[in-house]
């Protein structure tokens, strides 16, 4: 899947990665993909929880050699 930007949050734990990603977001347009790449599991069931609650949409999540890929698409400001 292609992304418009990337977010590693690679060796970074919950809730981190969410907190990290609620800044992100802010930065890009929208319709713009972002994508998150952690190594925490966690990640599978809080990124659906934090899209669910902010509006933002889930386009996928992909494992890779133990990284979660996620991608997230910005629906609002």
């Amino acid at each position: 899947m292609q992304a418009d930007q990337t977010l590693d949050c690679v060796g970074i734990y919950c809730p981190t990665p969410i907190v990290k990603t609620t800044a992100k977001i802010k930065e890009l347009k929208v319709g713009e993909v972002l994508e998150i790449i952690s190594d925490d599991k966690r990640i599978r069931l809080d990124m659906p929880d934090w899209c669910q609650r902010t509006g933002h949409e889930l386009l996928g999540i992909d494992e890779k050699n133990g990284e979660y890929h996620v991608y997230v698409k910005k629906v609002h400001d």
